[in-house]
């Protein structure tokens, strides 16, 4: 393993481009400029998949302690609410809840990559890592797996990490639509084949995000399993006419593809870190969409990483890397069972809605 001392100048790699690869270098370089941080991105600029993603009031003070500029240019570039609506055949009702916001994940992305740049952190769109082998990684004192659910870096080490995928039984799939929402929607519509519901919530002046899920009886009774995109979209657009009030849903840029429907994976791992290789938001774990705590969760890690890596060292050698990433694991392991506790009885209640 490289020498590395914590607080000290070192090398870092970041395999992965979104929100928590992108926020853990902004906060290595601020904590020392001179740290050398690449951050390696498989797609390129701007092309990011998924709509928009959900925060809440709390994540924005805790960014504001990592980065305050970065912290500022996600707060303006986020919509909010505070109502929940939620229709359930024709019924509509309206909750009151705490503040929530939403911002398009492209335009977070952006803002993230300019300030990492800003801040001198090389971020190398186009370029895909396959493996801890890979060149690029080779005397690196830090390789973070940032590559999400289905990391390479971590799937090398699979057996260490203890990693274990739970599949979810209803199908999903990520739409977006050109009604702006001013709260965050819940419609549940009941066909001959089942139920199927639409989770829906702004993230800019011009779209948000809609989230349709259903049981695989209901997929497959509907005809969902087989039908082009642009079917798919027009039956969906129809059967949430009164949610979308007109409006169209977006999918991919091919609507005559096959839908991309998917079935949720929960991830765990038993440890985070491998010699001088560590897992960060998705590669390490996943909460199931419905509690909106994604985003939140990974960039909690970042926070948590850093912290580590800034901490007092025993050491000037590989112990005290060793020391700050088993600090880092044992700690987000601990801070995460309270939601993933909340996501897996949120995804079970979907899973048993009729």
């Amino acid at each position: 393993m490289p020498r590395f001392s914590v607080g000290a100048h070192v090398k870092l790699a970041i395999v992965g481009g979104g929100p928590a690869g992108l926020y853990l270098s902004i906060l290595l370089k601020r904590q020392d400029p001179a740290h050398d941080i690449t951050v390696y991105e498989r797609n390129p600029a701007g092309s990011t998949y998924g709509w928009g993603v959900t925060y809440w009031a709390g994540l924005l003070d805790k960014l504001r302690a990592g980065d305050p500029e970065s912290a500022a240019a996600v707060a303006e570039a986020s919509v909010t609410w505070n109502d929940g609506v939620a229709i359930v055949r024709d019924e509509r009702t309206v909750h009151r809840g705490d503040a929530g916001f939403g911002i398009g994940r492209r335009r977070m992305l952006a803002l993230l990559a300019d300030r990492a740049e800003e801040l001198g952190v090389r971020v190398e769109f186009e370029h895909d890592i396959t493996g801890p082998d890979a060149p690029e990684l080779a005397g690196a004192d830090l390789v973070v797996a940032a590559d999400g659910v289905n990391s390479a870096l971590r799937e090398a080490h699979a057996g260490h990490f203890g990693s274990e995928v739970a599949s979810g039984r209803n199908q999903y799939i990520w739409l977006g639509t050109t009604k702006v929402f001013d709260s965050f929607s819940f419609a549940f519509k009941e066909t001959e084949h089942g139920w199927i519901w639409c989770y829906a919530y702004g993230f800019s002046g011009e779209r948000s995000t809609c989230v349709v899920e259903c049981s695989r009886e209901t997929w497959t009774g509907l005809g969902l399993d087989s039908r082009g995109e642009g079917d798919s979209l027009r039956l969906l657009e129809k059967l949430f006419h009164d949610l979308l009030d007109g409006h169209e849903l977006i999918g991919r840029e091919r609507a005559d593809d096959a839908a991309q429907w998917l079935t949720f994976r929960t991830l765990t791992n038993r440890v985070w870190h491998h010699g001088n290789l560590v897992l960060l938001g998705d590669a390490a774990h996943t909460t199931h969409y419905s509690i909106g705590a994604g985003t939140t969760l990974a960039l909690e890690d970042a926070l948590a990483l850093a912290e580590a890596l800034r901490g007092p060292g025993s050491g000037q050698d590989a112990a005290a890397l060793d020391a700050a990433l088993t600090a880092y694991g044992k700690r987000r392991r601990a801070e995460l069972v309270s939601a993933q506790s909340a996501a897996r009885y949120s995804a079970q209640w979907y899973e048993n809605l009729p």
